[in-house]
């Protein structure tokens, strides 16, 4: 739905004009540094931690969204721009996704698989526009998907601590929600990573 986001994110970006680009890929960092820290202690106060990574989950991932098409209004568009937004895109998502990965909400091994998954899901995209081939955002796990999930599924966490344990019962074992969205990065952001190298390679010769 990248297309259809432009609706919503085309006015903010008009109003955010006089900004430069790059301060704005600055700020989406920071924010997802500030919500990795906020994710790694919401463990000890759940209760309103939770509510809060969320909300700076979602704000980082505006500035992400809204940075590019400040550029492309304000013809400020530039290779160093392109290449500094996918460093600190991947900054980002380490921070985000590995403070869930070494917080107590998940089991280590299942962080270490979810960050693999984005990590290769995000290099394959990327390697795509290196060898000629355009950039790729396509598969079932890209990082707008991450994004959302990473803003729901805390609120989704917060609910199950208010209703039950906090954790899922299957047979012997017990996840929580936060393990359920690490296991669903690790696997289908594999599957994703296999299905972009799978296009790349019948693109290029």
């Amino acid at each position: 739905m990248r297309d259809d986001a432009g609706s919503v994110l085309d006015p903010a970006a008009k109003a955010l004009l006089k900004v430069d680009p790059n301060t704005l890929s600055f700020v989406a960092l920071l924010i997802a540094i500030l919500s990795g820290i906020v994710l790694y202690f919401s463990y000890w106060s759940w209760e309103i931690l939770l509510p809060l990574a969320s909300v700076l989950v979602i704000v980082s991932g505006f500035f992400d969204a809204v940075d590019g098409r400040v550029a492309r209004l304000a013809g400020k568009t530039s290779r160093r721009g392109d290449f500094l937004d996918h460093v600190l895109d991947r900054y980002a998502d380490v921070v985000m996704v590995g403070a869930v990965a070494v917080s107590s909400w998940c089991n280590p091994y299942i962080g270490i698989l979810a960050l693999l998954g984005v990590l290769l899901t995000s290099y394959m995209g990327t390697q795509a526009q290196a060898v000629g081939a355009g950039r790729l955002y396509s598969g079932l796990l890209g990082r707008a998907d991450r994004v959302v999930l990473m803003f729901v599924v805390p609120l989704v966490q917060w609910a199950f601590m208010f209703f039950g344990s906090g954790w899922i019962d299957f047979g012997p074992f017990s996840l929580s929600v936060f393990e359920l969205m690490m296991l669903w990065f690790g696997i289908v952001g594999n599957v994703t990573a296999v299905q972009r190298a799978v296009e790349v390679w019948k693109k290029i010769k």
